[in-house]
């Protein structure tokens, strides 16, 4: 329970000056999130609920795969980067002198730790059976221009899964595993329904990476989706005056703007060539590691979703992912009262915001719809004279008389 009598952030009247999009404006007139600078962004109470309930999500779909959770550092060794060629190729690292003379990189990923870090635990092929460990972890890259609100930062939180196999194959069958686990993530999201399955370059791995890529008005990709089949594909691999499936051979095809969620990547051998992974087989040759990479933007997928899901009156958050589930407006001398139907919902497996401040009804009714809360309470004389409360949900016009 959350009393907003005590509670140190409030909401402000209007959408700040200078938001980089409305979905960004709401979350800071709610109270959600503040800005230090271009890029990075403080998470309030409720903008920290929001992000926990979404890797809550992530994690439940993860663990049921077989990964397992851990947690590695920011900062990386430079000698590490070095040794995989890329101190001096990734342009968005950042590097941080330290004492002695030494450098370390901000990581804005992890292969440079999770491949040593393995390395210790992977020595035969028995050891490669369904090996995968992933993390939710703060990332830096060095943007040009960070815009966007928390769609696009220079500091973020990231949900990355690295899977260790013995062939091409074996990283194949996982691959499909963890594109599993994409898919119920994203349907239990909200984002199933405009989320593709996206072929993008594959860079120096391989010939595709796959992207999950969600429509979005003021989304930075431009997604080619075809019409036969329904493959999207990133703008950034097809030319775009003789657009051609790659799947299925079709023209036909619709150009949508779009938001990158996710990206799953298979890494074959680079990094495990860098470090020395490689494991016994069942003759006892030793062979190289083969490797996959799967990120989830945690922070942007909650912006996505304040920005998909708005409406006129404020933020709209899917239930399973809103920073409380219920929105309770106390009216009048009856905070008691409150608190024992707090305590009720509580034991029903429901989350309760009580709005006990000494403000009128409007400003209470204009700050529940405006955080997005599913659901209203409304607690007064009135109501209790019909011996309940008022309900009503963020979308409906509609309310009701619920007994106590």
């Amino acid at each position: 329970m959350l009393q907003l009598s005590r509670y140190p952030f409030h909401t402000l009247k209007t959408v700040p000056n200078g938001s980089d999009n409305r979905s960004t404006g709401l979350l800071l007139q709610a109270g959600f999130i503040r800005q230090e600078m271009a890029g990075a962004y403080v998470f309030t109470h409720l903008g920290l609920r929001v992000l926990k309930h979404i890797e809550q999500i992530i994690r439940e779909e993860l663990d049921a795969i077989g990964s397992s959770e851990i947690l590695m550092p920011s900062l990386g060794k430079k000698e590490s980067w070095l040794k995989t060629g890329r101190w001096d190729e990734v342009d968005v690292l950042f590097k941080l002198p330290a004492s002695e003379g030494k450098e370390y990189a901000l990581n804005p990923t992890h292969e440079e730790i999770v491949t040593p870090l393995m390395k210790e635990f992977i020595q035969s092929y028995k050891d490669l059976r369904n090996c995968s460990v992933y993390q939710f972890q703060t990332k830096f890259r060095n943007e040009a221009r960070a815009k966007s609100g928390i769609l696009r930062g220079r500091e973020f939180i990231m949900k990355d899964l690295y899977s260790f196999h013995a062939n091409t194959e074996e990283l194949d069958t996982y691959f499909e595993v963890v594109h599993g686990a994409y898919d119920r993530i994203f349907e239990r999201l909200g984002l199933s329904g405009s989320t593709f399955y996206t072929f993008a370059s594959g860079g120096a791995f391989s010939k595709y990476s796959y992207e999950f890529q969600t429509e979005l008005s003021i989304g930075e990709d431009n997604v080619y989706i075809c019409s036969k089949c329904g493959q999207a594909h990133n703008e950034e691999i097809i030319d775009p005056a003789h657009f051609v499936c790659v799947e299925c051979g079709s023209t036909e095809h619709r150009l949508t703007k779009t938001s990158e969620v996710g990206n799953i990547f298979k890494l074959g051998t680079r990094f495990s060539d860098a470090f020395e992974l490689r494991y016994q087989d069942e003759t006892g040759a030793m062979k190289p590691v083969t490797m996959g990479c799967y990120g989830i933007g945690v922070s942007r997928v909650m912006g996505v979703i304040a920005e998909k899901f708005m409406d006129e009156k404020g933020l709209v958050w899917p239930e399973n992912i809103a920073p409380y589930s219920h929105y309770l407006i106390v009216i009048g001398e009856h905070l008691d009262e409150a608190l024992s139907l707090v305590r009720k919902l509580e034991a029903e497996g429901k989350s309760v915001l009580v709005d006990d401040r000494t403000v009128g009804f409007g400003s209470k009714a204009g700050d529940a719809d405006l955080m997005g809360i599913p659901y209203r309470i409304v607690l007064s004389d009135k109501t209790l004279a019909q011996w309940g409360y008022e309900l009503k949900e963020r979308t409906e016009d509609e309310s009701q008389i619920i007994s106590l």
